[in-house]
């Protein structure tokens, strides 16, 4: 399964803004965002925007979408088409797709500190959807799917630490989720206002419009 494998910070770094990848270490003084606010490489620095500056400003929204959801680029551009054949905005159905992966909602049920943490326990079969097994991060929940953590690994460190901070994070008022047994349901589909992520999704669209 492809992947990213390089450093999560410098993702952020890059885009400038925090994209909140690696959980508790984005709050952290040891953030590098904090410490290192310009584009990694050797000439981060001196770094300066392209001539096509629409162009640009365009690609880096998709680039800051693909790595908020850690997506590569094959498989955002399949959500991409997907999302342009279904009713509605475009930008607003390709949000909600990506919010629709089922490591998208390990995480904002607050199992998991992050989304790679969330993939993580997926593939290393932590996590049950409808009773069931499954090692596919992306699958995408339905309304009424209920997800949760498998009974021997609701008490390992790294998801009681999640729990623990769950506990000052909010909960999208689509996923009903009971932190005490570990057991979240998808209620509804996502609405634009409900989905927080920084990025002008209308950007998006222009990009792959072009």
């Amino acid at each position: 399964m492809a992947r990213y494998k390089d450093a999560d910070c410098k993702l952020c770094r890059r885009e400038g803004m925090k994209l909140y990848l690696k959980g508790s270490k984005c709050e952290s003084p040891k953030c590098p965002v904090e410490k290192r606010p310009f584009p990694p490489g050797q000439h981060g620095r001196a770094r300066r925007p392209g001539r096509d500056k629409e162009y640009e400003v365009r690609l880096r929204e998709k680039q800051k979408a693909r790595r908020v959801y850690g997506v590569l680029e094959k498989q955002f551009r399949s959500y991409y088409d997907k999302a342009s054949r279904q009713k509605g905005s475009t930008g607003d159905n390709l949000l909600r797709l990506l919010e629709r992966r089922l490591d998208n909602v390990v995480f904002r049920s607050g199992f998991a500190q992050s989304r790679d943490d969330a993939r993580q326990l997926v593939l290393h079969r932590h996590v049950l959807l409808n009773g069931r097994i499954t090692k596919t991060p992306s699958v995408q929940v339905r309304i009424g799917d209920v997800v949760t953590v498998k009974e021997k690994s609701k008490s390992t460190v790294r998801v009681l630490e999640a729990r623990e901070r769950a506990q000052s994070r909010t909960i999208p008022s689509w996923i009903s989720t009971n932190l005490d047994s570990f057991e979240a349901q998808v209620l509804n589909f996502p609405e634009r206002a409900e989905i927080d992520v920084p990025v002008k999704e209308s950007f998006i669209v222009e990009f792959y419009s072009r």
